[in-house]
């Protein structure tokens, strides 16, 4: 790799360590980053042990807040996805895989943006995630299912589980501290596939421990932005992060 290239690396693992202590969509620009440098099945498993690393330095920061109840309604359709993922990943080439991750990222984002523009109270908003027992249940089955799926093929669950905790208008440390959890304990589930598909490698690793460091100096500089940032402007940067990083995928 060029000199261009490991630059390039680097300030995927600094995002990735930002995102998992400020800012969750950004790990997506993290993953458009790998994939512009590496092939995208190898840009995915060259993620993995960076994501767990960066999942430990948020744990440390926010594991008192997470909202437990919302995420084991979670886990049991996010192995699924994680699953269905491991087969698509075996069938398709890098193309389509970049392609059909960007195209379900932006239409979520765009869905969640209409709803945004529709008005719909604080209350009714939650309700989609956190109502009746009616709704709480298909909401967690169709984001958990697609926060694995997309999670096994590109690492690219935080769009997902952004939009998700968003709609659930948890506060930041909440959502943070929900986000951590979540991506540590499904980034682990996903190791044996990973290496049963062959993206995680000896090579892999030897850049991952290169490519470390970055990452804590990313989770370092998250920990003072996010004190800085208030609630409003937060969720605007989330949604833009993650339209910027799946109109890239659809390259």
């Amino acid at each position: 790799m060029s000199a261009a290239d490991l630059i390039l690396l680097a300030l995927g693992a600094l995002l990735i360590g930002f995102s998992k202590t400020a800012i969750g969509g950004v790990s997506s620009i993290s993953v458009a980053l790998f994939a512009a440098v590496l092939p995208a099945r190898e840009s995915t498993g060259a993620l993995l042990p960076l994501l767990i690393a960066g999942d430990l330095f948020a744990l440390q920061a926010y594991r008192a807040h997470a909202d437990w109840p919302r995420l084991l309604r979670l886990f049991p359709s996010v192995a699924l996805g994680v699953v269905a993922g491991a087969v698509f990943v075996s069938l398709v080439d890098d193309t389509v895989m970049r392609r059909t991750i960007g195209a379900v990222l932006l239409g979520l984002v765009l869905l969640t943006l209409w709803r945004r523009r529709k008005g719909r109270s604080e209350q009714g908003a939650a309700n989609g995630a956190t109502g009746a027992d009616g709704r709480r249940w298909p909401a967690a089955l169709g984001y958990g299912s697609l926060a694995g799926f997309t999670t096994m093929v590109a690492n690219a669950a935080g769009a997902v589980m952004s939009l998700y905790l968003l709609t659930a208008r948890l506060d930041k440390l909440a959502f943070l501290g929900t986000a951590a959890w979540f991506f540590f304990l499904v980034n682990v589930f996903k190791v044996p596939f990973s290496i049963g598909l062959g993206l995680l490698t000896v090579d892999s690793l030897k850049l991952n421990a290169a490519l470390v460091p970055a990452v804590l100096v990313g989770a370092l500089v998250g920990r003072v932005v996010i004190r800085r940032v208030n609630h409003a402007l937060f969720e605007r940067l989330v949604i833009g992060f993650m339209a910027l990083a799946s109109i890239n995928l659809l390259r």
